[in-house]
């Protein structure tokens, strides 16, 4: 299995020396025109949590390339459950069942794809792309999963638009890259931390990139392009991360040297963001706090969700 620097979105982990360590995506299959798994309308099935910034990011470009008619998608209940596993609720407002495979959560749909996985000892991430025709995972590394949806938009798909121009390909993946480890997986590594020295390292990660980002942002709507930029998946990639920062990772994570909100670019840029038509509505602000607040009970034992913060940011 070919390992890459970002991985699919999930909360198992392990540890070594007191650091975080994130499980590498198992499943990477690529769609392609005219490869083994085909770009093909209604064919592929997408397993999402709303709580999950590595999922969202698939909502959101699913919405902005108009594929919500092309691929279908089911959402986990936002409780994790205590081995970190994810599953369907269609009770529970913004969640849903399975309506393709009928399974009662995530670990069903790994299962139906690898055999022998329940004695595997690994647990089933989020997002997952599903393949109706091959009954099996074509890929659960986020990163990908985005890039093969731009491929299914420029294929005549959907509205047609690219989140990844070929022109602009090089300096996204860049960007992408050189936001993985210190923000977005950097929010985890200073939560999940289990030494004081470990803890300082990835805090401190964290916002000397946010204050990289502020500055960069200054003169700038998009992270990468000419002039103002444009919109692309590196902005997506960034976003997902900065939209739970006030609201959960400040608190939860101890990510508290600064908000969002006090850096007036990067909080510009999540509100330019989420004013696009079709962003705010991946946006489940319940599923992300409640989750997190409730499901990490190492983190917060009883289980207390926070009431704020008043100022309700980007709510």
């Amino acid at each position: 299995m070919k390992p890459i620097d970002e991985q699919a979105g999930a909360w198992t982990e392990s540890f070594k020396s007191g650091k975080f360590v994130r499980k590498k995506s198992e499943f990477r299959d690529m769609i392609t025109k005219h490869g083994t798994f085909n770009v093909e309308s209604g064919r592929y099935h997408l397993y999402v949590s709303h709580a999950c910034p590595w999922a969202h990011r698939t909502l959101i470009t699913r919405s902005l390339l108009g594929l919500e008619n092309h691929i279908s998608v089911n959402v986990v209940d936002w409780r994790m459950n205590s081995d970190g596993s994810w599953t369907f609720n269609e009770e529970e407002e913004g969640a849903t069942a399975d309506t393709v495979n009928g399974e009662s959560g995530i670990e069903g749909i790994y299962s139906r794809a690898f055999d022998g996985w329940k004695d595997s000892h690994r647990i089933g991430t989020v997002p997952v792309l599903w393949d109706r025709h091959q009954d099996t995972i074509v890929n659960n590394e986020s990163r990908e999963i985005i890039r093969m949806f731009d491929e299914f938009s420029t294929a005549g798909f959907g509205n047609g638009r690219s989140l990844c121009p070929s022109q602009l390909r090089d300096e996204i993946d860049s960007m992408i890259s050189a936001n993985y480890e210190s923000v977005n997986n950097g929010v985890y590594k200073s939560g999940f931390a289990r030494t004081q020295n470990a803890y300082e390292k990835a805090v401190t990660a964290l916002f000397a990139r946010l204050d990289e980002l502020e500055i960069h942002l200054r003169e700038r709507d998009w992270l990468v392009g000419n002039g103002k930029g444009q919109l692309t998946e590196a902005d997506i990639c960034l976003f997902t991360t900065l939209v739970r920062f006030d609201l959960v990772y400040v608190v939860h994570f101890k990510c508290n040297l600064r908000r969002i909100i006090d850096y007036p670019n990067l909080n510009a840029f999540v509100e330019r963001l989420i004013d696009i038509p079709g962003v705010r509505e991946t946006c489940h602000w319940h599923h992300i706090k409640a989750h997190y607040f409730w499901s990490h009970q190492n983190i917060n034992t009883f289980r207390i969700i926070p009431l704020g913060p008043l100022d309700g940011v980007h709510t």
